[in-house]
């Protein structure tokens, strides 16, 4: 291990303290910061997905936030692509922080090399399976990619779509894409791993303190932002969390009370299929409270 380069991997649900354990580390050794989360990678919502601030990231270098246009739809596969820069063109010690358990995976494991699918296959994959229940989805699937649908406990409706819009752009079941061998892009790196695990109602209660203040500071004007560019509504950040309940207010459906209170309870029940990803596919990940 002696003279290998560091490589530490923060994992954990929403609200958990990992940017600022990632910042009080890198800080400390000199290192890097880069995301591992799906939605702080997108530009225009800083607030809404709490990514660090301009004054947190002078504090240390920082990779992969904020570098994707609102406009866009970034895979796990462009993420590991990315990551894969960083690694080969900066130096010192990373320090990986995010709450995506799928993009750890990619960055340990590898990931399938799929083509970009073209946004529009997506989309008409998407409209197709609107008026479908899970059922119909799952037999949908079955017929177009057996393997994938084989591997579905339910009907996943972005791991359908994805499988589906795969299918169609290339002509090749998405399964047989991840079945071809991978390599992951830390085997010259000492690693240490870690998942932050704080009390249910400790979370619980960071959630909702962190939300109230960030439709105080600046949540409402991204939101704002994001509305003026008149995106599609299927696109992710138009998903992040925040940005539906506080367009809902911003249109006179409902008070902000309401609004501040859809957002907490939608951030606490993602924060808990977090844990749950983090118990069931990084389960020997050691183990810590908040950071």
């Amino acid at each position: 291990m002696t003279g290998r380069r560091r490589a530490v991997l923060i994992a954990g649900p929403t609200a958990s303290g990992k940017s600022a354990l990632a910042l009080a580390l890198a800080e400390a050794e000199g290192g890097a910061i880069v995301n591992a989360d799906a939605m702080q990678v997108y530009d225009t919502v800083r607030v809404v997905t709490a990514r660090p601030s301009v004054e947190e990231e002078a504090r240390a270098e920082h990779w992969l936030y904020g570098s994707v246009p609102a406009s866009s739809r970034f895979s796990t596969g462009q993420w590991l692509a990315a990551a894969k820069a960083v690694i080969e063109t900066s130096e010192g010690p990373l320090f990986f922080v995010g709450g995506t358990g799928l993009y750890f995976d990619a960055l340990q494991n590898g990931f399938a090399d799929v083509p970009e699918i073209p946004a529009q296959t997506t989309l008409e994959v998407q409209q197709e399976i609107q008026e479908l229940d899970g059922a119909q989805r799952l037999a949908l699937l079955q017929r177009e990619d057996p393997v994938t649908a084989s591997r579905l406990k339910v009907a996943d409706p972005q791991r359908l779509i994805r499988a589906l819009a795969v299918k169609r752009a290339t002509g090749r079941m998405l399964s047989s894409f991840q079945d071809e061998p991978q390599a992951g892009l830390l085997g010259d790196f000492a690693v240490e791993r870690m998942v932050l695990d704080p009390d249910r109602d400790v979370l619980r209660g960071r959630i909702a303190a962190r939300f109230a203040k960030m439709f105080e500071s600046g949540a409402v004007a991204e939101v704002e932002a994001l509305r003026g560019l008149r995106l599609d509504p299927s696109l992710p950040v138009m998903k992040a969390i925040g940005v539906p309940e506080i367009s809902a207010w911003l249109d006179g459906a409902m008070e902000a009370d309401e609004a501040i209170r859809l957002a907490t309870i939608a951030t606490q029940q993602y924060a808990k299929r977090q844990r749950t990803w983090f118990r069931n596919r990084m389960g020997d990940w050691p183990r810590r409270g908040l950071g």
